[in-house]
């Protein structure tokens, strides 16, 4: 997934975002998250703890064992952007240190937690207001 240039740098911009994704009863659960985006590989990262609701849920399988779906989405007045594909949980100490030092030139630098691991996105769709449009 490539982002336009406009959007490629809304991605860079330091604000927040929205986690969307779904409880064992199908309801939505929707958080604050802080991420980062790889546009090499066409995903983003959001690090959280291993006990954490939002890793609990993208945990879960669906039916056929396909990997849940979430949406991730950023807004800065009528600027917005939605992301969404398949989450994963990622528990590597690479990928979790690559996530920690991409946080940190984007937001801030993270304190170290053993039980800190990856959420990692990848993209398969996008969707954005006409100002992130190319």
């Amino acid at each position: 997934m490539r982002l336009n240039p406009e959007q490629l740098v809304f991605v860079t911009e330091r604000h927040l975002a929205t986690l969307t994704t779904h409880r064992a009863d199908g309801t939505a659960h929707v958080v604050p998250v802080a991420y980062t985006w790889d546009a090499e590989q066409g995903v983003l990262r959001i690090t959280t703890r291993r006990t954490s609701v939002k890793a609990a849920n993208a945990r879960r399988r669906g039916p056929d064992g396909e990997p849940p779906r979430v949406a991730v989405c950023q807004v800065d007045g009528g600027r917005w952007l939605t992301l969404e594909g398949t989450i994963e949980v990622v528990e590597d100490a690479d990928e979790v240190a690559d996530a920690v030092r991409r946080y940190a030139k984007r937001y801030r630098p993270l304190e170290h937690d053993p039980r800190r691991v990856v959420l990692r996105v990848t993209v398969d769709r996008t969707m954005s207001s006409a100002y992130m449009r190319s």
